[in-house]
């Protein structure tokens, strides 16, 4: 199995790129046949997670593992330069497992107009970028897949979304693009100052010899770039917009892995190659992660659509993680990583069932639902258990990214001021109790009472079979991490331990 070693990444990027192709080789008229491809692809691609996730050394977890570098650009110096650590590794498998129930989702669930063969030929692509994104090792492979992600999920919304599908996909394409702008000028700056693009190289610099004003000038356009993918207040107008617009498996890989990208490129390039800079920007990072946990919060108080509900919610939840990752300590980072996969599960989760009921009732008003509970029982307890899910009930995944988060601000690393980060700490946890008011108050209104006299009479499907499949991984994986962290903290902190002893040794702290 040498050549898996060699040849594992390569392929857990490029078989969707295969499958994509082979899709739009299949007739249009064969549906069935362009279904069976993507499938397929999506199952492939796992499988080979799976052999990555088998042969994996978790007793080298902050090594690169499975690392491919070749010569690829040479006139600008860039390699083909691919590996995984702990950090990557769940990420790149909630990727795999998302897409692949997206797909089965998908069999009886196409948005108008229909054209399977296209639609399932860009979620395919999406996986290319989303994938190639947590292996990249090279600036600029990094900045190409980050960007790859984007004409797919642009078109995804723009032709398949709702009623004003055009602005929020143009919303998004220029918000994203804006950002990604600067972050590549971020990158340039590094390469002509530094004299390279390879990620591990520039982290092992720790920032070289760049001065404090540079460190600082170059970590806002990767702030940019980073904090818009996330999105962080107040770069968030674009989400909520995305998300009510995007057809159900669009809104799905927007929240499961998409807003991860951004996350993920904190942790693995801007914290490490410029951490005095990071030191001077967390203060003002955990400042804007706390003003979009209460933001988000009170939004949510104020919607009457589900989908945009939860879109609000993600702007929440994404503040804890970048709470974790601003308070530059190895316990907080680690929630953060944690909390990017379990608002992973839980938010593709809840997106997916108010795709359901909206399929079932054509609205997502939560003024005109109710009664789910009696007219498609097991719909509505799902809905319930993941409701409890995202306020971060102890025992369940949430719970497990919001608390450590919350509570790494008690002692922040890097001579951080400990009073600045602990009222941070007190206004986080009092988002934790606003979470709980609007998904409460969503799910009483929902899924309680008796239906409303327009929906009293009509036969409501209760959960399909594609459903159940598509659901199923991702309510046990919200249980088992909820009940076992461990599981996911083991194989995560020696690469994230890693990172806060490198810049704790520029830092001396």
């Amino acid at each position: 199995m040498d050549w898996f070693d060699s040849w594992g990444l390569t392929l857990a990027v490029f078989v969707p790129a295969v499958g994509m192709v082979l899709v739009l080789m299949v007739p249009k008229a064969e549906e069935t046949a362009q279904k069976v491809v993507a499938l397929v692809t999506t199952l492939v691609t796992t499988a080979v997670g799976v052999g990555l996730l088998a042969r994996f050394d978790y007793d080298r977890t902050s090594a690169l593992q499975f690392e491919v570098n070749k010569s690829w650009i040479e006139v600008i110096d860039s390699r083909y330069h691919v590996a995984i650590d702990g950090i990557s590794l769940p990420l790149i498998l909630l990727t795999m497992v998302v897409t692949a129930l997206c797909v089965v989702y998908s069999w009886d669930h196409f948005p108008e107009p229909h054209n399977p063969r296209a639609f399932l030929a860009l979620m395919l692509l999406l996986e290319v970028g989303m994938i190639g994104t947590f292996v990249a090792q090279d600036l600029i492979l990094f900045f190409i897949f980050f960007e790859v992600v984007l004409l797919p999920m642009f078109f995804m919304i723009g032709v398949w979304g709702g009623p004003n599908r055009e602005y929020a996909s143009i919303k998004f394409f220029l918000f994203t693009l804006f950002g990604s702008a600067l972050m590549l000028l971020g990158f340039l700056a590094l390469y002509f100052k530094l004299g390279t693009f390879d990620i591990p190289e520039l982290a092992a610099l720790g920032g070289g010899d760049l001065v404090r004003s540079t460190q600082n000038l170059i970590f806002a356009g990767l702030f940019l770039g980073f904090a818009i993918k996330v999105p962080m207040f107040p770069f968030h107008t674009w989400l909520p917009d995305a998300h009510t617009e995007a057809p159900t498996v669009g809104s799905v890989l927007l929240a499961a892995i998409l807003l991860k990208l951004g996350t993920y490129g904190f942790v693995r390039i801007a914290l490490p190659v410029l951490p005095e800079a990071a030191k001077d920007w967390a203060p003002w990072i955990g400042l804007l992660a706390v003003i979009g946990i209460i933001y988000g919060a009170l939004c949510c108080l104020a919607q009457r659509d589900m989908k945009r509900l939860i879109a609000f919610s993600s702007v929440a939840h994404m503040g804890f993680v970048m709470l974790g990752i601003a308070t530059l300590t190895d316990f907080g980072i680690n929630a953060a990583v944690f909390g990017m996969v379990a608002h992973g599960l839980i938010t593709g989760m809840l997106f997916f069932v108010a795709g359901s009921v909206q399929e079932r009732y054509e609205t997502r008003e939560i003024g005109r639902l109710g009664g789910l509970l009696t007219q498609a029982p097991y719909l509505g307890w799902i809905l319930g258990f993941c409701a409890m899910a995202s306020l971060g009930l102890p025992g369940l995944a949430g719970f497990w990214g919001e608390f450590p988060a919350i509570l790494s601000a008690y002692e922040p690393g890097g001579g951080l001021s400990e009073a600045t980060f602990r009222t941070f700490m007190v206004f986080a946890a009092i988002g934790t109790v606003l979470a709980a008011g609007y998904l409460l108050w969503m799910y009483q209104r929902v899924a309680f009472g008796a239906p409303k006299a327009e929906f009293a009479d009509a036969h409501i499907h209760d959960v399909h079979v594609p459903e159940w499949i598509a659901w199923s991984p991702l309510l046990l994986l919200i249980v088992a991490l909820g009940v076992y962290p461990h599981l996911l903290f083991r194989v995560t902190d020696g690469a994230v331990v890693q990172i806060v002893d490198g810049m704790s040794k520029v830092l001396g702290s």
